[in-house]
């Protein structure tokens, strides 16, 4: 028998989602975010880079400014209003303390009780090999929910008027091959599918497809295959981690 996905918990209002790219949470959690911002919820999302090494054909100082326009251009789609950029180097993000100390400053900052980030192992599930970006936030990601609580762990930020926030509850990781939870994606599966397709620049150099067959056959697959273990219901999953 499949092993059901428990519903994501809802007695939470404030979620901060931190990933490394452009892109990164369209793949992964859209559909979700729809649903969650639909029902009153804030949600800011935090990007250490500005995916500015993510187009062979673009300079990178040319591909910064692109990407964030369509990063903010996604954002708005699902209701993020709210978008920051951390500046780390797109593609040799290293996880460490300086990467653990920004990802805590932003907690403490918007003190959010879930933290939403992507994989953050070596592989998708054994298949295909994760980047380095990838893996270096999700791990510094799951690190700073515990740091941003602590005085004395970066006593800096105390420093500079942002006090400790241990308020962070779970941190949901998305994109996992061990997902434990899920949302119902039926009522944001279309404007996920927009999301995406707001990083067009990106995906018009990604695939030969037509950007929004590609989207919409990526997003509705994967959310069609989670079906069975959430009750026949299309579901973006993750992989919850309480506190």
């Amino acid at each position: 028998m499949t092993e059901q996905l428990e519903p994501m918990p809802s007695d939470w209002q404030r979620a901060l989602a931190v990933v490394a790219h452009p892109d990164d949470l369209e793949y992964g959690c859209a559909a979700a975010v729809a649903g969650w911002t639909d029902g009153g919820r804030d949600i800011t999302y935090l990007l250490a880079t500005r995916g500015e090494a993510g187009i062979d054909t673009l300079e990178p100082e040319k591909c910064a400014p692109l990407r964030e326009q369509e990063q903010r251009a996604s954002a708005a789609v699902v209701g993020v209003s709210r978008v920051e950029f951390l500046d780390h180097r797109d593609g040799v993000i290293e996880y460490g303390t300086g990467l653990r100390r920004d990802i805590a400053a932003a907690v403490r900052r918007h003190r959010p009780e879930l933290v939403i980030t992507l994989n953050h192992r070596d592989t998708w599930g054994g298949v295909a090999w994760n980047t380095p970006d990838h893996r270096a936030v999700g791990r510094a990601t799951l690190d700073a929910a515990a740091d941003a609580g602590n005085r004395w762990i970066f006593p800096e930020l105390t420093a500079q008027g942002l006090e400790p926030w241990d308020g962070v509850r779970w941190v949901a990781v998305a994109g996992s091959s061990t997902p434990t939870h899920a949302v119902d994606a039926t009522a944001g599966l279309e404007r996920s599918v927009q999301s995406l397709l707001a990083h067009r620049t990106y995906i018009e150099v990604l695939t030969d497809e037509d950007p929004e067959a590609y989207c919409r056959t990526f997003l509705t697959g994967n959310a069609q295959a989670s079906a069975a273990r959430f009750g026949g219901r299309p579901a973006a999953t993750f992989e919850l981690f309480a506190r």
